[in-house]
């Protein structure tokens, strides 16, 4: 006869609780895979088979009883440590978003916006364009798939246990945080310096000639010259694009590293 402690079966139950919550975490965090467009049953659903999938091939978890404190505990920072996974890629996403929002201000066009389902707000048309170019380069060269291995390998890197999780992860993950200007800029500067050139140009036409009407003739070509360097420069964005991809995913799994206490 076969018989089944109440032990055995908090263990089984934790063995696929704990890391479901993990998963679960970076859905609802992860800009792609999480997005809000996505219903809930879709993303429960998959964080589900993840972690059938992915389970059996993680360590015994501690033995910590799950009602007890210690399990929801263990629990929280599963949680934490998904959203501080999908944070990471959301960083990425909005920083290439934050591009074509200077872009868009830059050209005149910080009046046309469009309503951002993700972000429940209005959003410039330039950067919700640069925003769903990014998901579509995302899902060409494969990025859910890295993220879904970055996940797996979170747990080598910070299996699940018991130990408190340390500050310098939560501070590298604020720093990173900061990155989405930086990476903003960089990413439009080519654009940025065009336009720079157009309004100088019209600066100097205006003094040379004064009755010339800047509002009729400088809105046109600055949305023409900011279209035309936008349209030129997006062959070489998506190298880029994919390098900010590769990195987030690294930064990602450093984050995790220093949240597990490694140097």
């Amino acid at each position: 006869m076969i018989s089944i402690t109440s032990a055995q079966i908090d263990a089984w139950i934790a063995a696929f609780l704990w890391p479901f919550l993990r998963i679960a975490a970076l859905m609802t965090a992860e800009p792609v895979l999480g997005n809000r467009t996505i219903p809930m049953r879709v993303r429960v659903g998959l964080a589900f088979v993840l972690t059938v999938l992915v389970a059996s091939t993680l360590p015994a978890p501690p033995p910590v009883e799950l009602a007890s404190a210690m399990g929801l505990l263990v629990a929280a920072q599963q949680i934490v440590i998904g959203l501080a996974l999908g944070f990471t890629m959301r960083i990425v996403i909005a920083a290439i978003e934050m591009s074509g929002t200077l872009v868009g201000l830059s050209m005149g066009l910080g009046f046309a916006t469009f309503y951002d389902p993700q972000n429940s707000a209005q959003v410039p048309v330039v950067g919700q364009f640069m925003g769903l170019l990014a998901v579509l380069l995302f899902f060409a060269i494969n990025g859910h798939l890295m993220v879904i291995a970055g996940l797996v390998e979170s747990f080598q890197v910070l299996p699940i246990s018991a130990k408190p999780l340390a500050a310098d992860g939560f501070r590298a993950l604020a720093l990173m945080g900061g990155q989405i200007f930086v990476i903003g800029v960089l990413l439009s500067m080519p654009v940025l310096a065009a336009l720079l050139i157009v309004n100088v140009a019209m600066g100097v036409m205006s003094r040379a000639s004064p009755q010339l009407n800047l509002f009729a003739v400088g809105f046109p070509l600055t949305l023409i010259a900011g279209f035309a360097v936008l349209l030129m420069s997006l062959p070489y964005l998506a190298p880029h694009f994919v390098r900010l991809y590769e990195e987030g995913i690294a930064s990602a799994l450093k984050i995790v590293s220093l949240l597990a206490g490694a140097p």
